[in-house]
């Protein structure tokens, strides 16, 4: 009689926190995992597998959770050129994760009201070769959407503190912030924040100490540093001028004729202030100048200051979330709001952050733009302190893509460029190479599974039924080969615009099989499903 019960084992698998034999029953009608049996690989023969119709040991390969990213742009619809759900999500599948959580800009319309989000869902109707839940945005003027929202479906809300750059998507201010964590203290939900803010002065405080509570103050001196630093035409995220701009906000299909205009962000610049006069646009070490790590530090002492006013007004919060923390200098702020405030508030960084670093990047090399910008080899190795501290408790891919040509590589302005590093699908390969070959002590598997699986999974209100290899949770499974190596290359990704920043870049270990609920999605050998068999996450959240 035919079972739709399956079995699958190795003698390394991450379950319940360590790496472990295991053998794991799962059902391809239901899309759980039945039974697990942790420190077992069970023979043919067991009784247990009884029930079984097809039972594999795929020793000495290693049995992952799938990965849960919460941070990806999937840009449909609106701006289909750039990404799209189909491409997005094979990409993301290649590279063994089986949940995504779109974002809610970079799209058109933006998931912003509850009509937009319905235009978004049925965008993504039968495209969707990994299971995908949806983030709401935060933008003015949309409070009465929120609570609609989260009834149809949306994981959380992600908001700016300064311009987006996207004409759809503007910032928000302090007191919406406030009036968002009054009007959803009660709702199950999370409010999270693109931790950039320019103020008026840009000497700052922070902490140089690597203990988290060295009170050690540096502050910004360099004539130069501080007006590209002070310069409204350079902090927003996105370029506001040019034909890059131009390209963004008022069309939705790009130009292959374009011509990059004469007005730059930099040029308006140097016209406001000639201290800027002999600053090199293609000098990547001018654009790191221009967004400080205060512009990230000042954004969170913001967040916290809405924060802590509503707890001490109502004595409750939904908590907050800041993504892709890219400062070390923001650590110790975090590390006391959460271990000593007892702050509901956590934070993520991202793989290229912990993975690059400014002094290698070329000059002209846009596909190295991003924002909160690419920092220093000593910042790098903070983020992974700070990681493996466990003051950031995630870590997703950001991928923002666009076509190349808004990467305008041509010229290499770095201030005319979009920002963005597409990366879905690669995330697993990256940490795993620089956390295990270049750090020490190197980093575990099951650290790794906590960063990408567990509490990404926590994060989204999906813990009780992603992100975890145990009885009754979705059988998102990978199998991964640890130890084979691989060139990252522009032409063997997956997602739509072949342009990332790890073009040859050496990778120890390979995603062989990708399963989703049970369901094989990507095969290393023969490639994805012919199918799509990712679904839309639309159940309310419960934590």
């Amino acid at each position: 009689m035919f079972s739709n019960l399956k079995a699958i084992s190795s003698n390394k698998c991450v379950v319940e926190g360590k790496v472990q034999p295991c053998t794991i029953i799962y059902s391809i009608e239901t899309g759980k995992f039945v039974k697990i049996f942790p420190g077992e690989i069970l023979y043919n023969k067991d009784p247990r597998l009884s029930q079984v119709s097809e039972y594999v040991n795929v020793s000495p390969y290693v049995i992952l959770p799938g990965l849960v990213d919460s941070h990806v742009h999937l840009n449909e619809p609106g701006r289909t050129e750039w990404e799209g759900f189909e491409t997005g999500t094979k990409a993301a599948s290649s590279g063994g994760v089986t949940t995504v959580i779109d974002m809610p800009l970079n799209a058109i319309p933006p998931t912003t009201t509850l009509q937009n989000f319905k235009v978004k869902l049925d965008a993504a109707e039968n495209q969707l070769w990994c299971d995908v839940g949806f983030w709401g945005g935060l933008v003015p003027g949309n409070l009465k959407d929120l609570k609609l929202l989260i009834k149809a479906g949306v994981r959380g809300f992600k908001g700016f503190l300064m311009d987006s750059g996207v004409a759809e998507f503007p910032a928000i201010d302090k007191l919406y912030i406030a009036d968002a964590l009054k009007e959803l203290q009660d709702e199950k939900t999370m409010l999270m924040f693109h931790a950039e803010l320019q103020t008026p002065d840009n000497k700052h405080t922070i902490y140089t100490g690597s203990d988290y509570s060295n009170n050690d103050l540096c502050t910004v001196d360099s004539p130069i540093e501080k007006s590209l630093g002070l310069s409204t035409c350079l902090s927003p995220i996105q370029p506001t001028s040019g034909e890059i701009s131009d390209q963004v906000n008022f069309t939705n299909t790009l130009d292959t004729n374009f011509k990059q205009d004469t007005i730059t962000p930099l040029g308006l610049a140097q016209e406001e202030d000639d201290t800027l006069a002999n600053v090199d646009p293609a000098d990547y070490k001018y654009f790191l100048m221009s967004r400080p790590d205060n512009f990230e530090t000042d954004a969170l002492n913001l967040v916290l200051s809405c924060l802590r006013k509503q707890i001490i007004n109502y004595g409750k919060s939904t908590p907050v979330h800041i993504v892709h923390m890219a400062s070390e200098h923001a650590l110790p702020i975090l590390a006391r709001a959460k271990n000593v405030e007892n702050l509901p508030i956590t934070a993520e960084t991202c793989f290229h952050y912990l993975s690059l670093a400014s002094e290698k990047i070329p000059n002209g090399s846009t596909f190295y733009k991003c924002c909160p910008p690419l920092r220093t080899e000593k910042n790098r190795l903070g983020l992974w302190k700070g990681l493996r501290d466990g003051v950031i408790t995630s870590v997703v891919s950001d991928h923002s893509p666009c076509t190349p040509e808004l990467k305008n590589l041509e010229k290499g302005d770095f201030f005319s460029a979009w920002g963005g590093i597409s990366s879905v699908g690669l995330g697993l390969p990256l940490i795993y190479t620089m956390g295990t070959y270049s750090l020490t002590p190197a980093i575990s598997l099951p650290e790794i599974v906590q960063w990408c699986c567990e509490n990404t999974a926590i994060q989204v209100g999906l813990e009780n039924i992603k992100g975890f290899i145990k009885e009754g949770h979705d059988a998102d499974f990978i199998v991964w080969d640890e130890c084979k190596k691989q060139v990252i290359r522009n032409d063997n990704v997956y997602f739509k615009n072949k342009l990332t920043a790890f073009n040859g870049f050496e990778v120890k270990s390979c995603v062989l099989k990708t399963f989703v609920r049970g369901q094989l999605v990507f095969s290393h050998e023969t490639g994805h499903s012919t199918k799509p068999l990712g679904k839309k996450i639309l159940e309310p959240r419960t934590t």
